[in-house]
């Protein structure tokens, strides 16, 4: 790619999807986002590929014990399929803050191969296969350095059960060597916090807490920024000698770092029944409901820690793609 014109972005408008590249200090980027898959579909820094798929809005965490005994699983599993089954409804394009139509096939014949920006904005608007379906807002905000701001729009409807979160979801091709994050020490929750300790903190691998039937663990509230550190490519055979990274910038929001998804931690009865670890699994929260604790036989989360379906919610956050410069 031509790294001259460091403060316009290329713009490749292909028949189903958008592409972006440019230039930061002479390293490249380059994103895609589909039109037909629904979401950002490659996500390339660091001479890495980061993404395995399409990040998507995420709903449900795997249950803890305390959720199996209060029924909470029962009470609200229909945000399971929400998290499984999300369609993308609509998809709305800005280039330097003006809206064009979207330049699908035969729309696109009018940009040259040489189309440049200094801003590109796309939005995805999905809606959830739950009954009343919900909507939710993704916006994806590109700018000439690379840095991409996510704002995620989550639009309450009456009648709904509790959410068990409300976030996003990155799953890596690779598993993560480690993950460097600022924020509260330990695994911490909305009712679990008042123990973390701020600071910078590292965690080797990516650890699951090994309890007797795998649930959700992992998490940490109140970050400002992760940074995830990987060295494998994208067989998962190799190792580049040099780690890479890729910085999410938060603010103050939840996040965990898995090698594996709420379902899939939810579909194991036993630690031995996990699958292998290939993936990295990021999901950023801006919503999580607490865990409880009282007892296990039926207490609820108090309701400061509940997750109100009803109301409407948003957060946003920054992904860097170049951490190291």
């Amino acid at each position: 790619m031509d790294c001259t014109n460091k403060e316009k972005l290329k713009v490749i408008y292909g028949d189903a999807a958008l592409g972006i590249g440019g230039c930061k200090e002479g390293k490249e980027f380059h994103y895609i986002f589909s039109y037909s898959a629904g979401g950002m579909e490659s996500l390339y820094a660091e001479g890495k590929e980061w993404l395995y798929s399409v990040p998507k809005p995420t709903f449900w965490r795997a249950a803890t014990d305390n959720d199996r005994g209060n029924k909470f699983c029962q009470k609200s599993g229909m945000w399971i399929a929400a998290d499984l089954f999300i369609n993308c409804v609509d998809i709305l394009l800005k280039i330097d803050g003006k809206e064009i139509p979207l330049p699908v096939m035969g729309h696109n014949n009018q940009y040259s191969e040489d189309e440049r920006a200094g801003e590109i904005e796309i939005t995805y608007i999905y809606e959830t296969v739950i009954n009343p379906p919900v909507r939710v807002q993704v916006t994806y905000q590109v700018k000439a350095g690379g840095r991409i701001f996510i704002s995620v729009y989550y639009n309450g409807r009456k009648g709904l059960p509790q959410l068990p979160v409300f976030g996003m979801r990155f799953i890596m091709p690779t598993c993560a060597d480690k993950y460097v994050y600022e924020g509260l020490s330990g695994e911490t929750y909305p009712d679990r916090k008042a123990g973390g300790i701020e600071g910078i903190y590292e965690v080797e691998g990516l650890p699951v807490t090994p309890y007797l039937r795998p649930q959700d663990c992992g998490m940490h509230m109140d970050t400002k920024w992760v940074q995830v550190y990987r060295r494998r490519q994208l067989s998962n055979c190799k190792k580049d000698e040099k780690q890479t990274c890729i910085r999410f910038e938060m603010g103050k929001l939840g996040f965990s770092c898995l090698p594996y998804t709420a379902c899939e931690l939810e579909n194991a009865d036993h630690q031995e029944e996990l699958p292998p670890r290939r993936r990295t699994v990021m999901c950023i929260y801006g919503a999580v409901r607490g865990v409880g604790g009282i007892d296990s036989w039926g207490a609820d989360v108090e309701p400061t820690y509940h997750v109100d379906a009803e109301k409407d919610m948003n957060f946003s956050f920054c992904i860097v793609p170049f951490a190291n410069i």
